[in-house]
């Protein structure tokens, strides 16, 4: 990983924050993409303190000439983009009727479009380089259902679907791209009023199991590619 240049948005959460210190460590430049850059900074300074390089970019993932603008600085001040992490996303756990239609569209908006438009622009800028490497978020909400997920797990479906064919799109463009079905992960994403779920964090996977498996995904050498994987806490085994 050493001077490769690592994108990561989404990346004030939990998991964009243990991806930052694992490819940091590995030699990699790390950006910090994400709408909150407070956590995004506190981190870069802390890696960027211990010998490693960090940066940090505010972005709405929903607003298409911010995520132009996030790709243009990148690429302009360190260099083409090696990996893009989609470590965005925001949920909703709630039965269908009862779920405000405004509160449907942002996630739709976020989970959705944003990873379309952060896609898209990310990469075009890969396929004429006839290189890289994506890592996509789907969730095991993305893979299979539950009650009360019917527009979250419709908006992670959606993410499953449009990495598949991102795949037939670019046989030829060198871009390798990864689906992770995580089960539950411990982080922030739980505290959110839209989410009507009691959930135990300290039975979940951690954000530091998480990155080992982007940093898994990443790397893969040669022609391989690790195109899907499903990681679950060991009570919610093979669903």
């Amino acid at each position: 990983m050493k001077d490769k240049i690592i994108l990561i948005v989404g990346g004030s959460g939990g998991i964009g924050l243990a991806c930052a210190d694992l490819f940091s460590k590995a030699g990699a430049k790390v950006v910090l993409a994400a709408r909150n850059k407070e956590k995004a900074e506190e981190k870069a300074r802390s890696i960027n303190e211990n010998g490693g390089e960090a940066f940090v970019i505010r972005v709405d993932v929903t607003d298409h000439e911010s995520v132009s603008d996030m790709v243009k600085e990148v690429i302009e001040n360190l260099g083409t983009i090696d990996i893009l992490v989609n470590a965005f996303g925001t949920g909703m756990i709630q039965p269908v009727l009862d779920i405000k239609p405004e509160d449907a569209k942002e996630v739709f908006d976020v989970n959705v479009y944003g990873t379309f438009l952060v896609t898209q622009a990310v990469v075009r800028h890969m396929a004429s380089g006839k290189g890289g490497a994506v890592v996509m978020f789907p969730g095991i909400l993305g893979k299979t259902v539950m009650r009360n997920t019917s527009v979250y797990s419709a908006s992670k479906f959606a993410v499953t679907g449009f990495t598949k064919a991102l795949t037939e799109e670019h046989k030829r463009s060198g871009i390798k791209f990864s689906l992770l079905y995580l089960g539950g992960v411990g982080t922030g994403f739980w505290d959110n009023s839209r989410i009507e779920m009691r959930v135990q964090k300290d039975k979940m996977l951690t954000p530091q199991e998480v990155a080992k498996a982007v940093y898994y995904a990443a790397s893969q050498p040669g022609q391989s590619v690790l195109n899907e994987i499903v990681i679950q806490p060991e009570s919610h085994q093979m669903v």
